[in-house]
């Protein structure tokens, strides 16, 4: 059944995904009148889950990761739990077996244990383990929030720390790919999340994938009374002597609200508001570029049986690390291995399968004839695989299905500009836009992966819906 939108609400939210629905939770947690608008008829954005060939897929989730145990206080994930009030042994969650930052002649291997990544950077190289240590120290105290001001980048800020390149590489290239938006490099607060996120607490899975996230949410904002109207597209966001009001849908009914909270992206967002906001902000200087190609293969026998047993490895094939948008459809000199059932105690989900992603032009892709798209996908993952031979076995002769995700099913399912994945690189800290009663949620609010994406909606609906004296 689909659920109609009414006439006006307290708040509007724009986009079903992680932290649009964790914002609609948390308002509707005190009974306040708020509404989930929804293009598409599967909640989740860009984190979701389909049905294909009989085979149940994840999209977008690697991993969760601020993975601590239960009971662990003040970290990102229990905090999360805790103000959507959603039980820990909800989530299920599985550890992940290990994961590695791998170069043709070097490799750092890394767990849920932070000792493991001290240790193979002490092994590996022994000179820089001083620097290290310093790092390591300073960032254990470095708050984990977004920050705005100045625009400060990772690299040489790691540079007054370590003075091997190699090493740095190795420590940006999970990083880079698990959530930045800019080239070869990462703004520093989101470096630290991202360090805290991957190497200090560490990656987890769901049984059941995504779809336990997502269905968790659901149920709890709409348990809660907060209404969520899927197959009803946002196309204009209405407003008046430079404040939001309210929302024009795709066919032609209109919302008005007190404020609005997007999770589309700041972008995408000011494109809704009208030619002239579009224009302000146009998305060839504001939106990012990079994005991504995925292929997904189930395989005909567990990947550990042809000796490969890491969760995560994220390669680089050249001497220094590539993360740039590549000039053709897709590059294979760095990406993503994924095997998502190296984690412990997961179900079966579509079987033995591996996710081998690369990094995409951001353009090229929607510019295709229908032979030349499905004709790029088999190249991307015929070249992929054979690319990935250093890193992890030949799982072509054992293949028996495949699916491909591109820039323009990105697009198409979560209306980002270009297809992008991590937004623009000018982040919001505050949620704010140049219209009042209009705010950010999400990717472009300046948290990442699916942990934040929660926090984001969370700190956007208690700031700018709840108050400052909303309770904890």
């Amino acid at each position: 059944m689909v659920l109609a939108a009414p006439e006006s609400c307290e708040t509007l939210i724009i986009g079903a995904g992680m932290s649009g629905l964790a914002a609609g939770i948390r308002l509707a947690q005190y009974d306040h009148d708020v509404v989930v608008l929804d293009r598409h008829s599967l909640w989740g954005g860009l984190n979701s889950f389909y049905k294909k060939a009989g085979k149940p897929f994840d999209v977008g989730l690697h991993a969760l990761t601020n993975f601590v145990p239960k009971g662990t206080r003040g970290r990102p994930l229990t905090r999360i739990l805790r103000q959507l009030r959603i039980p820990y042994e909800a989530l299920q969650l599985g550890q992940q077996w290990g994961s590695e930052s791998a170069f043709p002649d070097v490799k750092l291997a890394f767990s849920n244990d932070f000792e493991l990544l001290r240790s193979e950077v002490a092994t590996k190289f022994p000179a820089e383990i001083d620097g290290f240590d310093r790092l390591s120290r300073y960032l254990a105290d470095y708050p984990d929030l977004p920050s705005g001001g100045e625009l400060v980048m990772a690299r040489p800020r790691l540079r007054e720390y370590l003075r091997d390149e190699r090493l740095i590489d190795l420590l940006l290239l999970p990083i880079l790919y698990y959530g930045s938006p800019t080239p070869d490099d990462i703004e520093w607060s989101s470096f630290v999340v991202l360090w805290k996120s991957l190497y200090e607490e560490g990656f987890a899975k769901p049984r059941g994938g995504v779809r336990t996230i997502l269905s968790l949410l659901r149920n709890r904002y709409r348990e809660l009374g907060g209404r969520l109207c899927m197959n009803q597209g946002v196309a204009a966001i209405l407003h008046r002597a430079g404040r939001a009001v309210g929302v024009r849908l795709d066919d032609g009914r209109e919302i008005r609200c007190e404020r609005i909270l997007s999770s589309a992206g700041f972008v995408e967002t000011m494109a809704l508001c009208g030619s002239e906001w579009e224009e302000r902000f146009p998305a060839q200087t504001h939106a990012g570029r990079m994005t991504f190609v995925e292929c997904i293969s189930v395989l005909d026998r567990p990947v550990t049986d042809l000796g490969h047993d890491q969760t995560i490895t994220f390669f680089n094939t050249s001497e220094r690390l590539a993360y740039r948008p590549p000039a053709a459809p897709y590059d294979t000199a760095s990406g993503v291995i994924c095997c998502p059932d190296h984690y412990e105690d997961q179900d079966e989900g579509c079987g033995p399968a591996l996710r081998l992603t690369l990094r995409a032009h951001p353009e090229a892709w929607f510019e295709m004839t229908p032979e030349q798209y499905a004709a790029q996908k088999e190249a991307a993952w015929r070249d992929g695989h054979a690319a990935i031979l250093p890193f992890a076995p030949d799982i072509r002769p054992h293949t028996t299905f495949v699916d491909t995700f591109t820039p323009r099913t990105i697009a198409h399912f979560t209306g980002h500009t270009f297809g992008v994945v991590y937004g623009s690189p000018q982040k919001h800290p505050e949620g704010l836009t140049p219209l009042s009663q209009l705010f950010l949620c999400g990717t472009d609010q300046g948290f990442l992966g699916i942990v934040g994406a929660m926090l984001s909606g969370i700190a956007m609906a208690n700031r700018h819906a709840l108050g400052a004296a909303s309770p904890a």
